[in-house]
C-alpha cells in the first residue's frame, strides 16, 4: 500500500542532524516539516517526498536545481541541501529549505472582515506577488502553482512580504507557463477581494485586472509578471 503520512513526532531525529518541531503541512508531493539543526539550534524548512511522487529521486532534483538557479530570486524559500532519511522500511529523499515565518495567504484571508481585503490594499499585494514573480520571468522561468495556499505572506506597515511555498513541475520553461503564472495572480486578487460575491461591486480599477477572470482578455493586458506590475504603478485611480 502506497505511503500516505510519515506520522513524525516532535523530537523525533532525522539523519542525526536535524530535531522535528512541529508538521507545517501536506500535499500532493509530501509532508513538510519545521526541524532544528542539532548542532546549531537554527530551524529549517523539510520536506519529505512521499516515494510514488518522487521516482528516480526525479521530483527533488527538479526543486534542488530550480531554487538553485532561482536563488537570487527574493520571493522564493531557499534551498540548502537535500538527506537521504530512512523511515521505517523505506529510503526517502527530504529537501532542507531555509524556514520562514508567516501566514497563508488563505488563512490571513479568512481572518479579515468579509473573508476580504479592501481594493486598494489587495492591490498592495499584488504588487508584491507580481514584482516578486517578475524576476522569476526575466530569468526565463515559472513558478507554476499560484495560489492562497502556497503564499506566505507577513504584514509590514502598510506593505506586505510574501515568499512562495511550493512550485509545480510543468516540464520545460516556456511562454504558456509565464501566461499561467500571469492568470493565477489575477486569480488571486480577484479571490483576495471577495471573489464573485463582491465581483459586481468592485470599481472599475478591479475589473480593469480581472477582466472577468476571461483568460484571453487578462493575457491581452499582461502576458508577464512584470507587464502587471508596470500596469499597477501607472494607472489611473478613478473611483471615489
Amino acid at each position: 500500500m502506497a505511503r500516505v503520512a510519515f506520522g513524525l513526532k516532535r523530537g523525533d531525529v532525522l539523519v542525526g542532524k536535524y530535531r522535528v518541531c512541529s508538521l507545517l503541512g501536506a500535499g500532493w508531493e509530501g509532508e513538510v516539516y519545521l526541524v532544528r539543526e542539532i548542532s546549531t539550534g537554527i530551524e529549517r524548512s523539510a520536506k519529505i517526498f512521499f516515494p510514488r511522487r518522487n521516482p528516480g529521486n526525479r521530483a527533488v532534483r527538479f526543486y534542488a536545481k530550480k531554487l538553485h538557479k532561482l536563488r537570487h530570486c527574493p520571493i522564493l524559500i531557499q534551498y540548502h541541501t537535500q538527506e537521504r532519511v530512512e523511515l521505517e522500511d523505506a529510503t526517502l529523499t527530504m529537501l532542507v529549505s531555509e524556514y520562514v515565518e508567516g501566514e497563508l495567504l488563505s488563512a490571513l484571508l479568512r481572518r479579515q472582515p468579509g473573508g476580504r481585503l479592501e481594493p486598494f490594499e489587495a492591490m498592495h499585494l499584488l504588487h508584491t506577488l507580481a514584482d516578486g514573480i517578475e524576476v522569476i520571468h526575466d530569468r526565463g522561468e515559472y513558478h507554476g502553482d499560484l495560489h492562497t495556499d502556497n503564499v506566505l505572506v507577513q504584514r509590514r506597515g502598510l506593505g506586505f512580504d510574501v515568499k512562495l511555498v511550493d512550485m509545480y513541475r510543468w516540464g520545460a520553461p516556456s511562454a504558456a507557463n509565464i501566461q499561467e503564472d500571469v492568470v493565477n495572480l489575477v486569480h488571486m486578487f480577484h479571490e483576495a477581494v471577495g471573489g464573485a460575491r463582491r465581483y459586481a461591486r468592485q470599481p472599475s480599477e478591479v475589473k480593469d485586472i480581472c477582466r472577468g477572470l476571461k483568460r484571453s482578455l487578462i493575457l491581452e493586458r499582461f502576458r508577464t509578471a512584470g507587464h502587471l506590475r508596470q500596469y499597477l504603478e501607472t494607472f489611473a485611480w478613478t473611483s471615489r
